[in-house]
């Protein structure tokens, strides 16, 4: 496929800076990018690399500098860049269709149109899945449990009973959904479960990563907000209310009956303690620990979590203690000579 910068700027809405006829055969990293490919820049950070990159052509936002190459500019730069990635690259893999042979259905189990079960998987009594949804190999539905429309399951995954899925949710490999919460008494010494008689509710165009863990709930429900994308390796306890557009990136853990609200970001390996809450358009840094609720339209960072900033400031003084020790050292040298020749006198 060829297409010229300026066909390609009518598809993402751009503006093109330089030669439009220039010819486009492929889409790649800036630093993977050959003769022909088209590529992006979203972070001015690594302007450096624009020069560098043998690329044709650049999509990249009004802002830019530090190239002569071509270019086409955008308000953002990524999804402009999904597009084309999208154009030159169908998907010619393609999902299976029907129902395998070796599927088990249980007893009153409702099938919308076009529904896919892949082989080896089990459907259990009074589930329901619908339209144009499609569950790939090995998966497990439990009974009672409902899924939407246009829903994509990948192999292995696995969906406990009383479960409700919404429409185009995404689940990849190896996800549980609806496991046990972990809820115990103890007792002179002994562990007694705590039966977990709630569900999980997944949302409307929710994706969950591979290897992911939601339980459900002790009562009521564990809830995944519409419109949530959750990275793969991370756990989700019972009664978590998670709101809509959150981002959860690898390796989070939220702990039993938090609640984050909208356009929440937790980044990679944060700790979020049970019963707190976390504001609307909040984000959490990497590795950060929340101990306690943090309000709305904040970005916090460490353990305990804190203001970024402050949290910066901190980092900084900590940095210069080796210095302060050597001053101090020399400080105490100096006072122990004054001393000295004060006795003296």
């Amino acid at each position: 496929m060829k297409k010229t910068l300026n066909e390609i700027a009518r598809l993402v809405d751009g503006r093109v800076v330089g030669d439009g006829e220039t010819l486009i055969t492929g889409a790649s990293g800036i630093r993977e990018a050959a003769e022909g490919d088209i590529t992006f820049l979203a972070n001015s950070k690594y302007s450096g690399l624009m020069e560098k990159t043998r690329a044709a052509a650049i999509i990249t936002s009004a802002d830019a500098q530090g190239t002569d190459k071509p270019m086409i500019l955008t308000e953002n730069p990524s999804l402009a860049f999904a597009k084309i990635i999208s154009m030159f690259t169908p998907d010619d893999i393609g999902h299976p269709s029907g129902i395998d042979y070796t599927a088990v259905i249980g007893k009153n189990v409702s099938l919308g149109k076009n529904v896919t079960i892949g082989a080896y998987s089990v459907i259990g009594d009074n589930a329901k899945i619908g339209d144009n949804t499609i569950i790939y190999a090995s998966c497990f539905v439990g009974h009672h449990t409902k899924i939407g429309e246009q829903t994509l399951i990948y192999p292995h995954v696995s969906i406990r009973e009383r479960v409700s899925i919404g429409s185009r949710v995404i689940i990849h490999s190896g996800a549980v959904i609806g496991s046990d919460g972990f809820g115990f008494a103890t007792i002179k010494g002994l562990h007694h479960k705590i039966p977990q008689v709630g569900t999980v509710e997944v949302q409307d165009d929710v994706e969950i990563g591979a290897n992911v863990t939601i339980d459900r709930a002790r009562f009521d429900k564990t809830v995944i907000g519409k419109g949530t994308k959750i990275d793969n390796l991370v756990q989700i306890a019972h009664n978590v209310m998670i709101g809509e557009n959150g981002l959860i990136v690898a390796l989070a853990g939220v702990s039993g009956s938090a609640i984050l609200g909208n356009n929440v970001v937790i980044a990679g390996q944060v700790g979020i303690g049970g019963h707190i809450t976390i504001g609307d358009n909040t984000v959490v840094t990497a590795q950060s620990g929340v101990a306690k609720s943090l309000p709305a339209d904040g970005m916090f960072a460490g353990s305990p979590a804190r203001s970024f900033m402050t949290n910066q400031r901190m980092l900084a003084s900590l940095q210069n203690l080796p210095k302060l020790f050597t001053q101090v050292k020399e400080l105490k040298k100096k006072i122990e000579e004054l001393e000295a020749k004060l006795k003296e006198k």
